[in-house]
């Protein structure tokens, strides 16, 4: 027998160890592969767990602004929290007031997805109420 045929998977007097080695072996990629994927599962989970919540923060966020530009414009209250549900995520909770010259508006919504991993949501909106501007400081008008 040639070298070469040794190197290509002959049987030469050599090639006996390196052919037991890989009977014994023989069943690593498996036993590897039930481990790895089982936690490439779990891994790809938890990233769409993420995906979910950041998008729910932002529909927070994107309600809190709506309902501070409807406080803002002197809308009814009703309308104020009607904007604010509309664009938050479901089952939040949307709660307004004016502090001074500013309307704030805070909504807090809980994290889609299993019990374990529940947070609670919140962003928090203010803007300057339109009854206020032009108005000058101590009463006195121009």
């Amino acid at each position: 027998m040639r070298s070469s045929e040794a190197w290509a998977g002959g049987r030469g007097c050599g090639d006996r160890g390196a052919y037991r080695l890989r009977l014994r072996d023989r069943g690593a990629v498996t036993a590897e592969a039930a481990v790895v994927i089982p936690v490439l599962v779990a891994f790809a989970m938890v990233l769409l767990w993420a995906l979910v919540a950041a998008s729910a923060q932002i529909r927070c966020v994107d309600a809190a602004r709506a309902g501070a530009r409807a406080a803002a414009r002197s809308e009814p209250e009703a309308a104020v929290l009607a904007a604010a549900r509309d664009a938050a995520p479901p089952g939040a909770l949307v709660a307004v007031g004016r502090a001074g010259e500013l309307w704030r508006v805070t909504v807090e919504a809980p994290t889609p997805g299993p019990a374990a991993l529940a947070l609670t949501l919140r962003a928090e909106a203010a803007a300057l109420a339109e009854d206020s501007v032009g108005r000058t400081v101590g009463g006195a008008g121009p």
